[in-house]
């Protein structure tokens, strides 16, 4: 079945089947995949890269060169380079890349357009795949660390705390910061800086879009009730409080969801569901250990063995339905993780406003 519906990889508009010929184990690395490019994928996938390359002629052939982070590099260029000499021979091309850790271009010459663009191919994939492999260093974010929503949150930790302290697994430790309250509209790994203003401007492209939706006025919200999305609820590693607009409209979900589907487009956003689920994390396991631990919105349990769920009952029973508060969302933050600004929120490398 892999053979008759391979793997589709779209990369700035191009369709690419993903084959899996051959793994390689580094000491400290992940297995490495080789991928190839395929004519008829698909009817739906005739796009011809050769064409779509801004390609230099040279008196000896043809040029091109591509902004790859530096810390992909060593995915191109292999163990002992061998993934760069096996292109270089395949494509009959020779394939420059700088130093490890100095940001610049990887640079792909040879004597003739289509073996350059095959080359130029195979690059993309490859970082493609191995882009996936990296943390996320950036989120698309709407805070709810306003001071109303905060005070009640306080007050919901200590009325849980006063109420189900004797329940397993609950103690002070695994509730969120209250500066740090947030909705996670979908992560991004932004490798460089170059990434990162690239992220801030399709941010900016969005602002028009976005204002159509609230009719260029801050959206009035209310956070209300609890939920949590595994099975058993004795035994709940992530507890969240619902978040919607006031007015009942889904407006809140059409725009994380045209976010989502804009930075996806741009290849800067893996898809990870068909409609972004809209939670803001109250309590969560991860914290017992590191309180600056994050969650990736709601996209699987990590690090599941250094975890100690806890039993959310008697919370749901007593707090189901608490109310945080109401506030205006007038803003969409690109978060970086693990960061800090002078309010206590995480710091903005970019943000549009709703009004």
């Amino acid at each position: 079945m892999e053979v008759l519906r391979p793997t589709l990889i779209n990369i700035n508009g191009r369709i690419y089947r993903k084959n899996v010929i051959k793994e390689q184990v580094y000491q400290d690395e992940d297995d490495e995949d080789d991928f190839s490019y395929s004519d008829p994928v698909a009817a739906q996938c005739t796009d011809e890269p050769c064409d779509t390359l801004n390609m230099e002629q040279t008196e000896k052939g043809f040029r091109y060169a591509m902004d790859v982070p530096s810390v992909l590099y060593k995915y191109i260029i292999g163990k002992k380079g061998e993934t760069r000499k096996r292109l270089e021979s395949e494509t009959r091309t020779s394939v420059s890349i700088p130093k490890q850790g100095v940001e610049g271009q990887i640079v792909i010459t040879g004597q003739q357009r289509g073996a350059v663009a095959s080359a130029v191919t195979r690059i993309e994939v490859l970082m493609e795949s191995f882009r996936r492999k990296q943390p996320f260093t950036h989120f698309l974010s709407f805070a709810l660390n306003h001071p109303q929503i905060q005070e009640r949150f306080l007050k919901f930790k200590e009325e849980v705390l006063e109420q189900c302290s004797e329940d397993s697994g609950v103690d002070s430790s695994i509730f969120q910061n209250p500066a740090k309250l947030h909705l996670t509209v979908g992560t991004l790994a932004l490798l460089n800086d170059m990434e990162v203003s690239k992220a801030c401007e399709l941010l900016q492209q969005c602002q028009e879009q976005l204002q159509d939706i609230t009719g260029g006025k801050p959206l009035p919200m209310e956070v209300v009730g609890l939920e949590y999305m595994n099975d058993d609820p004795a035994m709940v590693d992530v507890l969240y409080a619902k978040v919607q607009a006031k007015d009942g409209s889904d407006r809140l979900q059409v725009m994380a969801d045209q976010l989502v589907e804009h930075f996806v487009a741009a290849g800067l956003m893996v898809r990870e569901w068909d409609r972004v689920k809209l939670h803001a994390t109250v309590m969560n396991t991860l914290f017992r250990k590191d309180p600056s631990a994050e969650d990736k919105g709601g996209s699987g349990r990590p690090n599941m063995k250094d975890r100690e769920a806890f039993d959310a009952r008697g919370v749901l029973k007593k707090f189901g339905t608490f109310r945080f508060g109401e506030f205006q969302l007038n803003a969409i933050h690109l978060s970086q993780r693990f960061s800090t600004d002078c309010s206590g929120y995480y710091t903005s490398s970019g943000l549009v406003q709703l009004s």
